[in-house]
Order: C-alpha cells, then sequence, then structure tokens
C-alpha cells in the first residue's frame, strides 16, 4: 500500500451556533452590568446604533418614512426597523430628521469645538495658590496599603545590615496576601544559592514584624508567633499549640486534657482564648472584595398580589441613527456604502430585538417563579416549594436550558430580601401528607434543629431523622448527614461540650 498524502471530502451534519444567534445567547445569560458593557461595546463597533437619552425615550406619534433599501418582511415579534428599543417601556422611538439640517449642525458644532480649543488651549502658568491646591487635591487621594508594602517599610526601619536586605526582599516576595510563606526554606536557597542559614536568620527577623504571625510556614507557627509576642511560652495555649495540635484541630479536649495533666474545664478556657487568635495575619491589608449585586427583577406587593418589574435603569437604549437611514435613501453612494451601511442596520435591529426578548424572557420567567413561591414571597424559607427549570420552561414556551441561561447570575429583589433566582429552583422531599417540600427548607429546619440542642448531649443524625418524620418529613440518615456538613456543622462526637 503506498504512502502519501491524499485529498478527500466527506459529508458530515454539526449543529453550528451562527453569531447572531451567539450573540442572543450572551445577552441573555449576562447579568445587568455585564449586559451594559457588551451593549456599550456594540455601540463602539456599530456606527449606525445610537443611544438614547433618558428625555427621549418615549414613543412619537411622528411617522416616518422607510426606504425601499431598508424595508424587509415584517416580524411580529421583530421591532421594526426603525424603530429603538426602550426597556423601561418596551416601545419603539421613531423621530424624523433631515438629513441635511443634522450634517449642518454637525458641520457647525465641530467648527465651534475647534474654534473653542484654539482660544483655550493657550500655554498659561498656574499661580502658586492653585499649584497648591492642584498638589494638595493629590496628596489626598487614598490608595490602600498592600501587606508586601508594610513588610517592605518595616524592612528598611529595621536594623539588617544591608547584604540581608536582598534577602529580606525575596523572603517577603514569597509571602501571601494571608501572610504566609509559600516556599521553603530550603527552596528559596536552592534557587538563589544563599545559605538556609542565612536565609533562616533573615526570616526570624520578619517574623517579629507587624502583624504578629506574619511570615509564618503553618498555621501551628502562626499561632505561636502571636502567643510568644504576648509573651505566653509559658502558658496553656502555647502548649496546647506546640504540642497537641492535631488534636486542637479535631477538638479533642479529654485527649488534651490528658496530655497536659490539666482538667477539662481549663482546657476549655485556654482553646476559646486560642479562638481569638489571627488565623490570617494578612487579613486586613486584604482588598476590598465584597460583591454588589444589582437585581435583575423587583418584586413588591400590591393588594392580594405580588407585581413583578424588571430592572430597566441601567441598561442603555438603543436606536438606528436617522443618519445612516438618510445617508442609504440618497441616490449618489455606492453600492459598496449602501450594502455595509444595511448589514449594519441589520445588526443593529438585531441587537435591539435581542434586548427586547431577553427582557421578556426574565420577566416572563420571573412571574412563573412568583406565582409558584407565592406561600414563600409571604411567609419565608420555610415555604418555599420544591420547583424545576423544566416545569417554569414549559409555562414560558422556552427550552429548560435557555431558563437556565435566563437565570444565571441574575438576582431578584423580594419582600423575603434579594435572592440569586436560581435559589427557587431546587428538587423536593415528600412528606407524608404526598406534598414537597423544598430541600433549602428542609436544611433550613435542620440547621433550626442543631441550633437549639442541648450542647451537653448533641443529636444525632438518626435522632434528626425521628424529629422530621415527626413534622411529616421522610428523610435518610445520610441525607441528614450531607445537609449537616453542608451547613458546616460537625458530626455529635465533635460538637460535645464537656
Amino acid at each position: 500500500m503506498a504512502h502519501g498524502l491524499q485529498l478527500s471530502q466527506r459529508l458530515t451534519q454539526s449543529l453550528v451556533l451562527a453569531p447572531q444567534l451567539q450573540q442572543s445567547l450572551a445577552l441573555l445569560q449576562a447579568p445587568t452590568l455585564e449586559l451594559k458593557a457588551l451593549v456599550e461595546q456594540e455601540l463602539q463597533q456599530n456606527p449606525v446604533l445610537e443611544e438614547i437619552a433618558s428625555t427621549e425615550s418615549e414613543l412619537s406619534d411622528k411617522p416616518e418614512r422607510d426606504t425601499d433599501e431598508t424595508a424587509e418582511s415584517a416580524d411580529p415579534a421583530e421591532p421594526p426597523a426603525d424603530l429603538a428599543f426602550d426597556p423601561a417601556t418596551e416601545k419603539g422611538t421613531a423621530p424624523a430628521d433631515d438629513f441635511q439640517a443634522e450634517f449642518d449642525r454637525l458641520v457647525q458644532l465641530d467648527q465651534e469645538w475647534r474654534d473653542h480649543f484654539a482660544q483655550t488651549n493657550l500655554p498659561m502658568r498656574a499661580s502658586a495658590e492653585e499649584e497648591e491646591k492642584r498638589q494638595f487635591m493629590f496628596d489626598s487621594l487614598v490608595a490602600g496599603t498592600s501587606l508586601s508594602e508594610v513588610l517592605l517599610e518595616q524592612v528598611r526601619d529595621s536594623e539588617l545590615p544591608d547584604e540581608r536586605r536582598p534577602v529580606a526582599e525575596l523572603l517577603i516576595g514569597n509571602i501571601d496576601d494571608y501572610g504566609y510563606l509559600k516556599a521553603s526554606v530550603e527552596e528559596i536557597a536552592a534557587s538563589t544559592g544563599i545559605s538556609p542559614e542565612a536565609i533562616l536568620e533573615v526570616l526570624k527577623v520578619i517574623q517579629t514584624f507587624d502583624p504578629p504571625g506574619v511570615g509564618a510556614r503553618d498555621l501551628r507557627e502562626c499561632l505561636m508567633l502571636q502567643l510568644e509576642r504576648e509573651g505566653q511560652q509559658e502558658s496553656l495555649e502555647y502548649q496546647i499549640v506546640r504540642d497537641h495540635f492535631d488534636a486542637l484541630g479535631k477538638r479533642r479536649i479529654p485527649e488534651i486534657a490528658r496530655g497536659t495533666g490539666r482538667t477539662v474545664d481549663e482546657v476549655q478556657d485556654a482553646l476559646a482564648r486560642i479562638a481569638r487568635l489571627e488565623p490570617r495575619p494578612g487579613r486586613a491589608f486584604l482588598p476590598d472584595n465584597d460583591q454588589y449585586v444589582l437585581p435583575e427583577v423587583f418584586v413588591h406587593r400590591s393588594g392580594d398580589d405580588f407585581v413583578v418589574t424588571t430592572n430597566n435603569e441601567h441598561i442603555p437604549h438603543l436606536r438606528i441613527s436617522n443618519v445612516y437611514k438618510d445617508l442609504m435613501a440618497q441616490g449618489q453612494n455606492s453600492a459598496e456604502v449602501k450594502n455595509y451601511i444595511r448589514e449594519k442596520i441589520r445588526a443593529g435591529k438585531f441587537l435591539i430585538k435581542s434586548l427586547h426578548q431577553r427582557q421578556t424572557t426574565i420577566a416572563n420567567i420571573a412571574r412563573e417563579i412568583v406565582k409558584r413561591q407565592r406561600e414563600f414571597m409571604e411567609k419565608g424559607v420555610a415555604y418555599l416549594k420544591p420547583l424545576t427549570m423544566v416545569q417554569v420552561a414549559e409555562v414560558v414556551g422556552v427550552h429548560e436550558t435557555t431558563v437556565s441561561r435566563a437565570v444565571s447570575g441574575k438576582y431578584m429583589e423580594t419582600p423575603q430580601g434579594v435572592f440569586e433566582m436560581k435559589y427557587f429552583f431546587t428538587a423536593g422531599l415528600q412528606t407524608s401528607s404526598g406534598d414537597g417540600v423544598s430541600n433549602t427548607s428542609v436544611k433550613d429546619m435542620i440547621a433550626d434543629i442543631f441550633k437549639a440542642e442541648d450542647a451537653s448531649k448533641p443529636l444525632s443524625d438518626q435522632e434528626v431523622v425521628k424529629m422530621l418524620k415527626e413534622k411529616g418529613i421522610v428523610i435518610a440518615r445520610r441525607t441528614v448527614a450531607k445537609y449537616r456538613t453542608e451547613l458546616n456543622i460537625l458530626p455529635s462526637n465533635l460538637r460535645k461540650v464537656y
């Protein structure tokens, strides 16, 4: 058989998402803030799109002509080509401007700006008072200080000899945001050629810096450094951390008491003092990572009903620019120019349509959620009902994957607080009466049961199963254990307080 390069053809079928469909799905899945960024990016790339000021976002009763170049077959689900999308009203805007008048105004405005900058862009010397104010403004800007900067400043103020300071800077570069040294002394020595003894000597100096515990190689050393800073080397806490750290992590209090020769009460008091130490010394220097959410949907009570509204305030209001529509009507433009403008207008129309469909889909899904979770809206988490995306999709008339995309990363503001829309989709457990109860509600019940238990006689998982059965909820012991783990609640033998 001869070997060589051969050219052959093969016919296959495959599913490929068109670029416009990909864009539509991206808009549907994006939360409000991401959506705003996507629309602003499209505004920069598509010259025929323009954003409407909020004062202009009203429906005009004046009809506008439509040219043969832009007229297309009518689609009842699609806004007309010359209409603008206003999310707040879901209506169109069709103002009519004369192209020549618009062009003249643009030319005049451009010339006025040129004259303005020609007159004002002259070299001027700022007075001493103005320069002082300007410098004061820059000096007043507040910027967060990182842990590395704080440590490097302490190196400069320390009594380390000059030849050791590069080693200190190297060590600080290997300290993470929580204050721990992530590279071992041996690794640093092997990569730099500096002796481990010299590196360890500098590390001991860094471990005397603030915050206490910084430069530790593990949690045990971190806690010991903090106790040493307080002069607690002879304390029971120091002895427990140094000699019984594994038992401390598993809260084996009787074992620690036997190993230290102290009573259980003394050990518990020492553990309480250890708990007040800082396990992450660099925590105070971490950047502010608080995440702020912007609700997509608002639910408020109106009489006996709950009204659902979408958040349209942060979505740009778009329309097709009249300038380009008038350019299409001019006969002197070449076919290439008209084809370019036509494609951009079609892309703009599709974006406006996609935004309209996004808001409509999210609103319909939210209304169905509120309808099925009415008791939750009135009474709280304990009344959350089992709900699947398939159930909502069947009512709304979309595929369940569309529901998944529509609720991804979206939040709903309800009378019970702000919740992620996915929160309302949970599997259910069967009650003795035949009704369903949400897993989230059951988990909340289990948390309340453990919270109310006697600390000296903690409840076992089987006892919780019996308590839930008395309330009509049939659940397996392993499911209780699973929910307890998700709630970060220890087993009964580790929760017992002697």
